[in-house]
């Protein structure tokens, strides 16, 4: 037989027991509820947040640019500091098959180092897989309202880039294209693709580059805030940006 003390020892250890599984299954409890709290918070960051894509065309024909050309690609972010809800991703493409998209970015330094890791390499165009890439953006939370890219060159089935360009217009996913040079060829491509979307379009060499920064600031307000923002803010550029979108 158990002696009394014995079975004392059995009871008071049950009752430990039973009292570390209370307080196991609390602080479970507690703590999946801080993680459901947490992921709710960063959701509703996240369906506030405004995503926009901004795409490099990294082949070889711009390495003579390169580096005036990425000076100008960080004013993009540079434009949108003012405004917090503002997430980018960095896609651009380069080599024979490579295309890449950064996370979704709120931090300058974290965007700029993405940007200083990208240095050219020679192949075609990638323009489809591009616009591929954006489509699929479209759902989710916090959709993407708008594509910024910066080329040179078209060298894909113009058809097929039309189509895909159409299909961004019927999403109201609007192409900004930016054209460094003057080849005929890309700039008929580009005109023809930002006007297919909804978007717009303009061209740059190093002696606009101020331009550039001015029209990147307005895609950037026409994205936070759409036609209602361009119209307000008095802005030449904005005006400018306001007098493609509303022609088309």
């Amino acid at each position: 037989m158990l002696g009394i003390k014995h079975f004392s020892c059995l009871r008071h250890s049950g009752e430990r027991n039973a009292i570390a599984s209370k307080l196991v299954k609390k602080t479970a409890s507690h703590d999946v509820s801080a993680f459901l709290s947490k992921a709710k918070a960063i959701q509703s960051v996240q369906s506030r947040q405004t995503k926009l894509i901004f795409a490099l065309d990294a082949t070889a024909s711009r390495e003579p640019t390169w580096a005036t050309a990425k000076k100008l690609h960080r004013d993009l972010f540079n434009a949108s500091l003012d405004n917090t809800n503002l997430a980018i991703q960095l896609c651009y493409y380069r080599g024979l098959h490579e295309f890449q998209h950064s996370p979704w970015l709120t931090n300058a330094a974290e965007l700029l180092a993405h940007m200083d890791d990208v240095v050219c390499l020679g192949g075609p165009t990638q323009l489809e897989r591009l616009l591929r890439h954006y489509l699929a953006q479209r759902g989710g939370l916090a959709p993407v309202k708008a594509l910024v890219f910066v080329g040179d060159a078209v060298e894909e089935n113009n058809d097929t880039l039309a189509a895909l360009a159409g299909e961004c217009g019927l999403y109201k996913l609007p192409l900004f294209i930016f054209q460094e040079g003057q080849d005929a060829l890309a700039k008929s491509a580009f005109e023809m693709l930002a006007r297919r979307s909804g978007g717009a379009y303009a061209s740059f060499d190093h002696n606009s580059a101020q331009r550039l920064r001015d029209l990147l600031g307005a895609v950037v307000r026409f994205t936070a805030g759409g036609i209602k923002a361009l119209a307000q803010s008095g802005r030449e550029s904005d005006k400018l940006l306001l007098d493609q979108l509303r022609s088309d």
